[in-house]
């Protein structure tokens, strides 16, 4: 017996929505501000949640959202392994800090801030904390990939569920 595509989506929605809730918690109660590369995550956390969301929602086409979503999280997963490529530099290879968010988006063009956002700074390499040998991109990264994971084997199960009902008729 399989779930429901809609519960299926679901799940992957909820999942979404946790990950937000965790990196609200790290910024409001745990005051870790957030870098360039952390917010890009949010947002591919948000994207592949919307993307889950439209999927149980609509109810049809569900492969289409299956492959959006899974691209949108291994897009995330980019960004994530770029933000542990950076925490791993040595010192002297580290980038330029740039000036906060909020002025980049006031004084810079779109392109430059776009750029900023998915390529980092040096407040990206900064380490705030290590939870079982991985920092907080490295468990982002993982996140990720079981996100796409997911998505894509919604294809397999009921690519094989419509198969075993096509044989019953």
């Amino acid at each position: 017996m399989t779930v429901s595509r809609r519960l299926w989506f679901s799940t992957g929605f909820m999942a979404c929505c946790g990950l937000l809730a965790v990196g609200a918690y790290m910024q409001f109660v745990e005051e870790l501000e957030p870098c360039p590369l952390c917010i890009s995550q949010r947002l591919a956390i948000l994207a592949t949640g919307i993307i889950f969301l439209m999927a149980a929602l609509h109810n049809k086409a569900h492969n289409i959202y299956a492959i959006a979503a899974a691209f949108s999280a291994l897009l995330g997963a980019g960004i994530s392994a770029r933000h542990v490529w950076l925490q791993h530099l040595p010192p002297e290879q580290v980038p330029e800090c740039s000036p906060g968010l909020e002025y980049v988006f006031q004084h810079f063009p779109l392109t430059d801030t776009i750029k900023l956002m998915l390529t980092g700074t040096g407040e990206c390499s900064q380490i705030d904390g290590i939870f079982l040998g991985l920092t907080i991109p490295g468990w982002t990264f993982i996140a990720f990939v079981m996100l796409a994971a997911f998505s894509l084997a919604s294809l397999r199960v009921y690519h094989a569920s419509d198969t075993d009902q096509e044989k019953d008729i």
